[in-house]
């Protein structure tokens, strides 16, 4: 195997990029901390078509340079706003028909290998603070929780781990029925 040129890669610019048709997909971050995790989650959403992230809370808004050392560019791509709560983004999405899902460790949630995505369905995914997660008032307000199965000795993960695997699940689902 040879692996591709940059050529062979077929990338688009940022202004291409707007123009792509988009997941019917938005991710919330919920007051994350860290400027590095942020960026990452813009990579992989740029990566994967999301069509928006919001900032909410806490979470730091483009331009940082620590959001562009792991954003690599994709923070001027990938269209965002902030929100000064996570519960006003809720609101606005569940508003514009958006179902929100928490992504969250909670009883009665749901498996994220066992959910199943609607192809006519727009989703909203929440993830939380690295150290106090979603919020409880945004679990509370959310259509269902998703959980990623666990079986090591920590039950967490880093939120742009979370997040690749989150929005890759999506991705996979969703592009498939859009194809």
């Amino acid at each position: 195997m040879q692996k591709k040129t940059m050529l062979e890669l077929h990338r688009v610019d940022a202004e291409q990029y707007r123009h792509v048709k988009k997941l019917p997909l938005t991710v919330v971050l919920d007051s994350v901390r860290s400027e590095m995790n942020i960026g990452s989650i813009f990579r992989t959403a740029d990566a994967f078509l999301v069509e928006r992230i919001c900032l909410c809370g806490i979470s730091a808004t483009p331009p940082r340079p620590e959001i562009h050392k792991t954003a690599l560019g994709a923070e001027d791509a990938v269209p965002w706003t902030h929100h000064a709560s996570v519960l006003d983004a809720i609101d606005e999405l569940r508003a514009q028909g958006y179902t929100i899902l928490a992504i969250e460790q909670a009883h009665g949630s749901v498996g994220l290998q066992r959910f199943e995505c609607d192809a006519d369905a727009k989703y909203a995914i929440i993830f939380g603070n690295e150290v106090k997660g979603v919020a409880q008032q945004a679990v509370d307000a959310s259509d269902a929780c998703i959980e990623l199965p666990q079986h090591g000795t920590k039950h967490s993960l880093n939120v742009a781990c979370t997040a690749a695997i989150v929005i890759w699940h999506f991705y996979d689902q969703l592009h498939r029925t859009a194809d």
